[in-house]
Parts: structure tokens; C-alpha cells; sequence
């Protein structure tokens, strides 16, 4: 494993604060554990701090997402036909085939393909804006406003589907969809990039680190405790998530048993979810702290330097290995996982006639699996002192198991995801298992990301997390388009997902690969300074 420091001329993209260097009293042999400083000018986390970050987490957990996407492929399917009966026909009828199209450019496609293209367009879009503006948020206050942006372009969109009334309007209801689930998306990748400062802020890794710097504890030790505080820290907000999660769906069932026979009553359902967000997540942007980045370098601007920094990142991978191994690995994994989800989804929606009130009653079993898996998780990490990639691995198996599951499905209907206790048990493994996938997924990203630079590399993480599923969407689309059988895309992504954790398991050193992290962010900035 190379460790010869970039070029300076490679470095000169890359801008941090030069107060946090690296402390190289560990860094004698390369197999070492070697220590970030922290900056004692960044402000010290307060409860009410860290409390307002816990809640815009409770208040963006994702429900009112789920449903637009469930409005969205219900509108579409009352607009569209059974194009083995002909045009005219409804897909919605008792003696319908089961296939559902509706028109699209010269010709038809069917309505699952439609919500895939969906998906590859809103991966698109993603990837364009991570890569462009997602290493500036690493400079001055900007990424602090960027994600106080994002935020209100997707409530105002969540708002905005009190407007999706009747069937003609599933192109609407597309574009809604679009545009809520990337801005969503954005906001989990900003949001997402705060916690590892934090985490290096709170007043037990301050203590922690002053008994470091005194000899009372070693590197190792220091390093395990501020690992398992950046673990910590995503395991309650993915509680707080998941609280959020079923406060909203309780909500929402106050609203849809009184008024199930209210044509609009989905779409205040989706109003409800939208302003519970709003209430808990405003919080965060009045009591963040400032620890803003350096200034933009002269000469540079905010819709360039992203590209700039990406692609000297890129040719650096020699000196950050792991790094660039977990998220090359990453990017199959979350294609697969989230395409998965996506299909499951389509599954079953069709399984449960698009029925707001039944996915309310799933998604609570899996809020509330998912509360008890992320606590259970943790309490199991914290007393064994076990590693976060052994706990990611653990999942991992899970996530593995999904699509195998839905692969049976193409050779019977007796299992596979067709009959109702198959989504049952589906929402509760997914919340026991991969509710804590999603905490460790993000904290292994934190352990190898180079400090001070974490917008830069969660924004790639982000990428590759979200809009890395431009892959699986299309791919999975045209095979159900050929083959006219949803389950036969479900072997296509049990060989991405295993593939992925593979290459993890075996090919990923958290510990050497934080250490590569550490002294290439030193490196940059003794370039600069």
C-alpha cells in the first residue's frame, strides 16, 4: 500500500484548515494508528445542538417520499390500459391481465418501467448536482445554506402534490416525484456529511482527546472511542429517524381511517408528513453552531471547484485505497439494495391495490423493527466493543438474502415475494437488519473519509449511494419490459449486492485505511500552508 504523498501540484485543489493537522506522534511505521487533531476554534456541541440535528432526522424520515412515489404509479395506473384487452380498458379491472402500460412517446411502456425510468432520471439528476456543487459545500458558510436550500425545494414539492387530484396528471405527479426524491436525496447527503465533525466536537471526545494528548490513553484506544462516539451519533439519529417514522404514520392513520372514502385523502396525508418535517427539522438551521469552512480558493468558483476536487481526488486513489475500494464497492451495493427496494416496492404496491392504508400498516412494522434493530445493534457494538465493519458485514447478509428471496418468485407463486405475509416479514427483516445498514454504511464512510474534507467525500458517497442507481433502474426496467414478469429482475441485483459485500468483507481495512485518510488530509494542507 503506497503512502508517498500527492504531488504538490495535485494538492494545490484541495483548501482545509490548517490549524487541523495531523499528529504524526503515531505516525513512526505505516501499520500505526495515526490521530486527527481537532481544532479547539470550532465550538464545543450543546445539547440543543445536537438535539436539533436528532430532530430535522425525525422530521425527514422519508414517509411522505414513499407515498408521493406510491401516488405517482397509482395515477399512473388508473391512466393507463390493459394492452392485452386494448386501449379503453382499465388495468384496474377485476378481469385485467395483470400488465398495465400507458403512453409514452410514439409508444407505450408499461407502468413499472415508467417508475424505474423515474428513478434512472432522478439518479441522473443527482449526479450532476453532487458532482458539481457537493465538494463546495466543504468552503465558508456555503454548505450550511445549501442544505437550508434543498431542504425547502423539497417540502415546497411535497406541498406542491396537493395537486395531483386525477390520472391525467401521473406526468405531474412524475415530475413531483423527480423532484422531491432527489432534493430528499441531496438533503440525506449533506446532512449525512455534518456528523463526523460533530462527533470530533461533543464534549466526551474533547475529554477523551485531552487524555490522549496527557498519555493516559493510547492511539488505539482514542481511535476505538471516537469510532464508536461517530457510531453513536448515527445509531440515535437513525432512532430518531425511525421515531419519526412511526409518529407520522400514526398521524397519517388518523387521517386515513376517518376518512377513507375522501378522494383527497392521500394527498393530505402527504400535507401532514410534509408539515410534521417542517416543525421538527426548521431547529436545526436556527441552532447549528458555526464552524465554517476555509475561504474559496481566488480565482475559483462554487459551480467549478467540485469538478476540480473530484477529479484530483480520483487520482489520488493510489494514496487512499480503502477509501476508493468502499466506494467503488459501494456503488454496486446501493445500486442493488436500492433497486431492490424500488422493485419489493412495485411488488408490493400492485399486491395491495396502491393502498395508502396498508403501507401505513407496513411501514409501521418496519419503523418500529427498525427502532428496536438499530438500538439492539448498538447495544451488541457497545458492550463486545465489537468493529463497525463487522457490524456492516452483518448486514450485509441481509441485504444479500432480499433479492435471493425474490428470485424464487420467478419459478413459483408460492413464495417470492407474492403472497401478503411475504411483505410482512420483508418490512420487519428489512427494519431489524438494514435500518442499521444504512447508521454503519454512513459511519464506515466517516472512518475513511480524510478529515475535513467530508463534504467532498460523503458527496461522492452520496453519488455513489444514490445516483449510482442510474445502473440498476435501467437495467432492471428493460428486462421487465422483455420479459413482461417483474421478479426476473430480482437475479440481476442478488449478483450486484453479493458481488459488493464481497469485495467489502475481504477487501477493506477500516483501520489502515483511516490512517491513509488522516495523513493525506495533513498532506494537503501542509501543501497549502
Amino acid at each position: 500500500m503506497s503512502t508517498i504523498p500527492p504531488s504538490e501540484d495535485l494538492a494545490r485543489p484541495f483548501h482545509a484548515d490548517v490549524k487541523q493537522v495531523v499528529d504524526i506522534r503515531s505516525d513512526l511505521d505505516v501499520n500505526h494508528i495515526v490521530i486527527s487533531s481537532i481544532s479547539l476554534d470550532e465550538p464545543l456541541v450543546t445539547r440543543r445542538e445536537l438535539l436539533s440535528y436528532y430532530l430535522y432526522s425525525n422530521g425527514g424520515n422519508g414517509v411522505g417520499l414513499g407515498y408521493t412515489q406510491t401516488l405517482f404509479q397509482g395515477l399512473a395506473t388508473a391512466a393507463g390500459y390493459d394492452p392485452v384487452v386494448g386501449p379503453g380498458s382499465s388495468c384496474l379491472a377485476t378481469t385485467a391481465s395483470g400488465q398495465c402500460v400507458v403512453p409514452w412517446g410514439s409508444g407505450t411502456k408499461s407502468v413499472s418501467s415508467v417508475v424505474l425510468t423515474a428513478d434512472g432520471i432522478s439518479f441522473a439528476i443527482m449526479t450532476v448536482i453532487l458532482t458539481t456543487i457537493g465538494s463546495a459545500a466543504d468552503y465558508g458558510t456555503f454548505g450550511r445554506w445549501l442544505l437550508f436550500a434543498i431542504t425547502v425545494v423539497c417540502w415546497v414539492a411535497q406541498y406542491a402534490c396537493m395537486t395531483l387530484t386525477t390520472p391525467n396528471r401521473w406526468v405531474l405527479a412524475m415530475i413531483l416525484s423527480i423532484i422531491g426524491f432527489v432534493s430528499y436525496s441531496i438533503t440525506l447527503v449533506f446532512y449525512a456529511a455534518l456528523f463526523p465533525r460533530l462527533a470530533r466536537n461533543t464534549p466526551r471526545v474533547r475529554q477523551l482527546r485531552e487524555k490522549y494528548e496527557t498519555g493516559e490513553i493510547s492511539p488505539e484506544v482514542y481511535d476505538q472511542e471516537e469510532s464508536l462516539e461517530k457510531n453513536r451519533i448515527t445509531d440515535i439519529f437513525t432512532v430518531h429517524s425511525n421515531v419519526g417514522f412511526v409518529t407520522t404514520l400514526l398521524l397519517n392513520l388518523a387521517l386515513l381511517l376517518p376518512m377513507a372514502n375522501n378522494p383527497k385523502v392521500d394527498n393530505y396525508v402527504i400535507v401532514v408528513v410534509n408539515t410534521y418535517w417542517v416543525v421538527l427539522g426548521i431547529w436545526w438551521f436556527v441552532f447549528q453552531e458555526s464552524r465554517p469552512g476555509p475561504e474559496l480558493p481566488k480565482g475559483e468558483h462554487y459551480l467549478t471547484i467540485g469538478w476540480k476536487q473530484i477529479w484530483a481526488a480520483l487520482k489520488t486513489y493510489k494514496h487512499l485505497p480503502y477509501t476508493f475500494v468502499y466506494l467503488s464497492s459501494y456503488f454496486l451495493l446501493a445500486d442493488g439494495l436500492n433497486t431492490t427496494g424500488t422493485l419489493v416496492g412495485i411488488c408490493q404496491n400492485d399486491k395491495f391495490s396502491f393502498s395508502f392504508l396498508q403501507n401505513t400498516y407496513l411501514g409501521l412494522s418496519q419503523a418500529i423493527t427498525s427502532t428496536i434493530g438499530t438500538l439492539a445493534f448498538w447495544y451488541v457494538q457497545k458492550y463486545w466493543k465489537i468493529s463497525t465493519k463487522k457490524m456492516f458485514v452483518v448486514t450485509n447478509v441481509v441485504t444479500i438474502l432480499i433479492p435471493l428471496w425474490g428470485m424464487i418468485g420467478i419459478w413459483t407463486e408460492k413464495l417470492g415475494f407474492h403472497n401478503v405475509w411475504e411483505f410482512w416479514a420483508y418490512n420487519v427483516m428489512f427494519g431489524l437488519f438494514q435500518a442499521p445498514y444504512y447508521a454503519y454504511s454512513l459511519t464506515m464512510m466517516a472512518e475513511l473519509s480524510p478529515p475535513g474534507f467530508e463534504n467532498m467525500f460523503f458527496g461522492l458517497f452520496g453519488l455513489f449511494n444514490r445516483a449510482s442507481s442510474m445502473v440498476g433502474p435501467n437495467v432492471i426496467q428493460v428486462i421487465i419490459d422483455k420479459t413482461g414478469n417483474n421478479w426476473q429482475g430480482f437475479p440481476f441485483l442478488f449478483a450486484m449486492c453479493t458481488v459488493a459485500s464481497v469485495v467489502i468483507w475481504f477487501g477493506v481495512d477500516v483501520t489502515k485505511g483511516r490512517s491513509d485518510a488522516v495523513r493525506w488530509a495533513a498532506e494537503q494542507r501542509r501543501h497549502i500552508h
